[in-house]
């Protein structure tokens, strides 16, 4: 892996590091807005931010993508998230950064060598690890600070996106 598994751990802690900071500039006022009638709203798009990596790591790691594996895998976790409130779902994304470390690190450099075929495609662990989970960080932190910008937030900017702080350019 290109990675060691400590700088993938230190990549998903400031991936949750940044999503957090940008959940605390949504007014909670506005946690139903969505750009359009078919996208997310913000309480959606953080409730679904509870369930990803988790479960894509879970997925992951067990290797079985199957329509089964997927739905008792995602299932479960898709209920949970429907049921929580603005502030229980907000919490639940800040837990990450230590349940991702703590499953994470418990991986051998084995386990992330070892190859799974997802969805057609055959890949190391290691590297569905980076694809799916921290690029799906990325992905969803994006989505949300676009929310953010369409909703007013003018003063956000790269710093608030890259780093997760305010800042001015």
């Amino acid at each position: 892996m290109v990675l060691t598994k400590d700088e993938l751990i230190a990549a998903f802690q400031k991936e949750v590091q940044i999503f957090v900071h940008l959940i605390s500039k949504v007014d909670p006022a506005k946690i139903e807005y969505r750009p359009s009638a078919k996208q997310r709203s913000v309480l959606e798009l953080v409730r679904y931010m509870t369930i990803m990596a988790p479960a894509m790591i879970e997925s992951i790691k067990g290797g079985d993508f199957s329509r089964e594996a997927m739905g008792a895998i995602w299932g479960t976790r898709e209920t949970a998230s429907k049921a929580m409130n603005w502030e229980q779902a907000v919490a639940a994304v800040g837990r990450q950064s230590d349940e991702i470390t703590r499953e994470v690190g418990g991986w051998t450099d084995a386990e992330f060598r070892s190859e799974i075929s997802m969805f057609g495609q055959v890949m190391t662990r290691g590297a569905a690890m980076v694809n799916m989970v921290l690029c799906g960080y990325a992905a969803y932190r994006m989505q949300l600070f676009l929310y953010l910008k369409a909703m007013g937030r003018e003063e956000l900017n790269t710093i608030n996106l890259w780093m997760g702080a305010d800042g001015q350019m």
